[in-house]
């Protein structure tokens, strides 16, 4: 599970415990580790993730957010063998989200049944202003096709670690690694879906902390005339 924050000390905690009740979901016998990468904190971010039971990695390098996914995961799949890494499933979320109490479980049925890489869905923690939420849902609209849902998003996003591996894993891009990745692993022929049914709650902040990103987009809708 990994989770990238920069001075998140105060939505870290709401994540990493909506985290802890989803993965007590889980089978029992299924291994489960929780990786924080935080990054560049001048907060008590780390100290956050450690005493609620987190890995933690402490970043002081100026990276960009694909850099900062692929430190975690390189962290969390350190020493699989090709078996093992077919059988791992690498989970990413944001520390401004909040999963469902089922949403660990409903992206390993989806890993059970086949699927290679999951994206699930998003909500937004509070309402947007009352012209540009509609705005916001006629993009999600935009996407949707037979396939599903049709987004992709970091804080709701679940790879098969044999994949992940054969692509190449987070680019070190500055925005967009999470689109880019499910590009990669689309036209390498592994199995994707959209899962409506995998669930969580984000952040509509408009001053997020990576550049380009949801807040960016949330920010223009606001700012349309």
């Amino acid at each position: 599970m990994l989770i990238p924050a920069r001075d998140e000390e105060s939505s870290l905690p709401a994540c990493l415990r909506a985290l802890a009740a989803a993965l007590r979901e889980l089978p029992p016998e299924l291994e489960r580790r929780v990786c924080v990468v935080a990054d560049r904190c001048r907060d008590d971010t780390a100290e956050a993730a450690r005493g609620a039971g987190a890995e933690v990695l402490v970043n002081t390098r100026d990276l960009t957010i694909g850099a900062i996914r692929a430190l975690g995961a390189r962290h969390l799949l350190h020493g699989l063998d090709h078996h093992a890494s077919a059988r791992t499933l690498l989970l990413s979320t944001d520390a401004d989200t909040v999963v469902d109490r089922d949403w660990a479980a409903r992206h390993v049925r989806r890993a059970d049944a086949g699927w290679d890489a999951v994206a699930g869905t998003a909500e937004l923690g509070s309402p947007l202003t009352a012209a540009a939420q509609p705005r916001y849902e006629a993009l999600l609209a935009d996407v949707r096709s037979p396939a599903g849902h049709g987004n992709v998003y970091g804080a709701n996003l679940s790879i098969r670690a044999s994949a992940y591996r054969a692509v190449g894993g987070f680019l070190p891009m500055r925005t967009a690694e999470d689109h880019d990745l499910w590009r990669r692993l689309a036209h390498a022929g592994f199995r994707l879906a959209y899962a409506d049914e995998a669930k969580v709650m984000t952040s509509a902040r408009l001053d997020g902390r990576a550049p380009d990103g949801l807040s960016t987009l949330l920010r223009t809708l606001v700012d349309v005339p």
